[in-house]
């Protein structure tokens, strides 16, 4: 089946967002979790919605409060730490120019997605844009890339999930679409190989290579 519709994730996949989500992290967690984390332990926190992550970083705490002290530092430091990855602009225009139906299925907010598109100049890029202001149920539930799938009118066998997380690929399997891991993951291509995605990019641009075939 041909593939017609691209559904990507945004950060750690389109954009590099990982020093930024980093050091977002280590500023939250040095107020509120002083010396219960290192570095390294961040990168579990990296992908599931912000709300989840700062619960299990300290329970006792008032979410809404770690949320804003989170956001604050990321949104002051968004434009000196973001960056797109290496051919993901060209690869873009190439699939638009080619006639595909491009979407953004993303755990993140609205206003910091709209922040990250503009800096890197891809904001006119898709035909539809997923959130989680949008959705009841964040990925690794279907419902994003379900919606988004709707709002393109696509088939989910002529559509591939783009991502660098696990709950990227584990999104677009229940939801029925052919997946894509990034090789460029910090999460490490293993933990994506793992699932067993369709296909493996280890550049942006590779993506053009298995859909026009």
């Amino acid at each position: 089946m041909t593939i017609r519709t691209l559904l990507f994730d945004l950060d750690g996949t389109l954009i590099n967002t990982n020093e930024l989500i980093i050091s977002s992290f280590i500023h939250t967690i040095e107020k509120y979790a002083p010396g219960k984390y290192k570095k390294e332990d961040v990168l579990k926190f990296i992908g599931p919605p912000l709300e989840e992550s700062l619960r299990k970083i300290n329970p006792n705490e008032n979410v809404e409060e770690m949320i804003d002290t989170y956001r604050k530092h990321n949104h002051e430091h968004h434009d000196e730490l973001v960056v797109a990855y290496d051919g993901v602009v060209e690869t873009l225009q190439k699939l638009r120019d080619a006639g595909y139906k491009l979407g953004i299925v993303t755990t993140k907010m609205g206003v910091t997605v709209d922040m990250g598109l503009k800096l890197t100049k891809i904001d006119n890029m898709f035909d539809t844009i997923v959130t989680l202001d949008d959705v009841d149920h964040a990925k690794p539930h279907p419902e994003p890339v379900v919606r988004a799938m709707k709002a393109l009118d696509a088939k989910p066998e002529e559509t591939v999930m783009v991502g660098d997380n696990t709950h990227d690929i584990e999104s677009g399997q229940n939801a029925g679409t052919k997946t894509a891991g990034v090789a460029w993951t910090i999460k490490g291509r293993e933990t994506l190989e793992d699932l067993k995605p369709d296909y493996m990019l280890e550049h942006m641009s590779d993506i053009l290579k298995i859909v026009m075939e």
